[in-house]
């Protein structure tokens, strides 16, 4: 081939300052134990080119994320949607369980989100799932996305019990205990609050099957309603459906004394009021002058004489 030629070269057996021979890289050789000093930085070369080679299309492909829909109270029997959100088009997007290297379903040719349909959801459902997907620009398949949680609602189990303390109306600042007890199953208990997707605490029972969950120094943001439910243990992410709930209220402090100026809005409030004892004057005085003036217009016209020729 045409431009520089790039030769390999090695010392001798037995001499130290021999002329090399130079060998041409694209011929065929046959390097003697003498040469190995070049197999070793060659195959740690090759090894660092090709890391560098994956964790640049790495970098490039960013991982997609997994959502679900509805997000919460899916029961046995029900229609699930999972979307996989795209930062760019793909050439396909894959779903898969979590830790299992087959994919459930494939989609081709998507632009920003792939649907994929869950009917009919039975125990076996009730897993973790990720999806990944194949770049167009830039090209290279995308690490899997985080793993989405889909927790099934069995019925068959009982639901948990809850209480409040203190009960229902507390001052703001104070401590608030919520106990939720599940004496048969002993599964993690999770508390609830109405308007958030997933579950604000859990905890593991105690032997009598109860937990117990704090909330430290409430403020309004804490006022609503609260329920209870656990999860059966196994395999699988089945939950209890939820028990009866309790209804926190936090009373708001009163509102402090509104500040009413201080001494500037006391000094406002002098002028303004000399201000108008000022017009006042000015008004008296001038009608007592033209009163006088004309009073004693009526006096000259009234002295003899008065009266024109």
């Amino acid at each position: 081939m045409g431009g520089v030629d790039i030769t390999a070269s090695c010392p001798k057996r037995g001499t130290e300052n021999s002329s090399h021979s130079s060998l041409p890289v694209f011929a065929a050789v046959s390097l003697s134990p003498s040469c190995s000093c070049l197999m070793a930085p060659m195959a740690a070369a090759l090894i660092l080119g090709l890391w560098l080679v994956a964790v640049s299309r790495a970098q490039q492909v960013p991982r997609p994320s997994l959502s679900l829909h509805p997000s919460q109270g899916v029961s046995l029997g029900d229609t699930v949607t999972l979307q996989c959100h795209l930062p760019q088009p793909a050439a396909w997007v894959r779903l898969y369980r979590y830790q299992n290297p087959t994919y459930i379903e494939q989609k081709d040719n998507v632009q920003d989100m792939a649907e994929f349909s869950l009917a009919g959801i039975k125990q076996a459902d009730a897993v973790r799932y990720q999806c990944q997907y194949q770049g167009l620009e830039p090209a290279g398949t995308s690490e899997k996305s985080d793993p989405m949680e889909l927790v099934v609602t069995d019925h068959r189990y009982p639901p948990p019990g809850i209480s409040l303390s203190p009960r229902e109306y507390v001052k703001m600042e104070t401590n608030i205990t919520i106990q939720c007890w599940n004496q048969e199953y002993r599964g993690t208990i999770f508390l609830h609050k109405d308007g958030h997707s997933a579950p604000i605490q859990h905890q593991e029972p105690d032997g009598g099957g109860t937990a117990t969950f704090t909330l430290f120094g409430v403020t309004s943001a804490d006022s609503g309603t609260y329920r209870c439910s656990y999860r059966v243990g196994g395999s699988y992410l089945l939950s209890s459906p939820f028990g009866d709930n309790v209804t926190l209220e936090v009373i708001p402090r009163p509102a402090p004394p509104r500040d009413n100026g201080g001494p500037s809005r006391n000094l406002v409030a002098a002028v303004s009021g000399g201000c108008a004892a000022a017009i006042v004057i000015i008004i008296v005085l001038t009608v007592s002058f033209l009163l006088v003036a004309q009073r004693r217009r009526m006096q000259t016209d009234e002295r003899p004489g008065g009266e024109g020729v």
